[in-house]
């Protein structure tokens, strides 16, 4: 089975994303263009993620659950988990280390948390975007521990970036490397690239995505998605 996947998306939770990004709207643009396994990574949190995995499962795709995790450094990191449940538990460690700042949505836009029928439940209060007080080898760590894939973000712009806020790659053990363009013009040191929309905006899903094979039988999605990323079996897609 071919899996064409977009891991990198963001909801009506971040303050950054559309209105329009509830994740049943997400679901539903990623089936109408063929993408079978999604993924919803918020700004530092993963609140709307149990409406995420309904939505899925409404549409036929394949969920993978994380955040978009701003670390001490001020760049973008993905964690990755199989279940909502992983993904909640690591959004609580993550949020018990965000600076306590307000959010003012007249500024920033709102933060805005629903189920996967659109109807909202909360609108967040804390401001999602800053850094948290961890670093990125504590973010990577506790991500690995916890049985996820750790995936700097959009490594080749920059801003958020880990090149752009360290000015290399440090070794570590990197699930994949996210870039947003091909040739990757920086040395990533033979990890598994991949490429992924990172959607603020529901046009903006699908124009980056990659594909790998999962087996007719046996390993679950996720692990097969893992394992993929360990052997480099993947084939990257960008729209021009």
């Amino acid at each position: 089975m071919i899996v064409t996947a977009d891991l990198h998306n963001h909801s009506c939770l971040s303050p950054c994303g559309s209105l329009e990004n509830s994740p049943s709207n997400l679901c539903r643009r990623a089936r109408e263009q063929g993408i079978t396994m999604l993924g919803l990574t918020d700004h530092n949190s993963a609140r709307n993620c149990p409406a995420f995995a309904r939505s899925c499962a409404r549409e036929g795709i394949i969920p993978i659950f994380g955040t978009e995790t701003t670390t001490r450094e001020e760049l973008h990191v993905l964690s990755l988990f199989a279940t909502v449940a992983e993904a909640l538990d690591w959004g609580d460690w993550v949020y018990e280390r965000l600076p306590d700042y307000r959010h003012d949505p007249e500024k920033f836009g709102d933060q805005v948390v629903v189920d996967e029928d659109e109807n909202i439940l909360d609108f967040e209060e804390r401001y999602l975007i800053p850094a948290i007080d961890a670093s990125l080898d504590e973010v990577s760590d506790e991500t690995l521990r916890r049985g996820g894939l750790i995936i700097p973000a959009h490594i080749d712009r920059t801003t958020t970036s880990i090149t752009s806020q360290l000015g290399f790659l440090p070794q570590y053990e990197y699930s994949a490397l996210e870039i947003t363009s091909l040739p990757a013009e920086i040395d990533t040191r033979g990890h598994t690239l991949i490429c992924d929309s990172d959607a603020h905006f529901l046009d903006d899903l699908g124009t980056r995505t990659f594909q790998f094979d999962i087996p007719e039988a046996g390993a679950s999605p996720f692990t097969a998605l893992a394992a993929a990323l360990s052997t480099g079996a993947v084939r990257l897609s960008i729209a021009m």
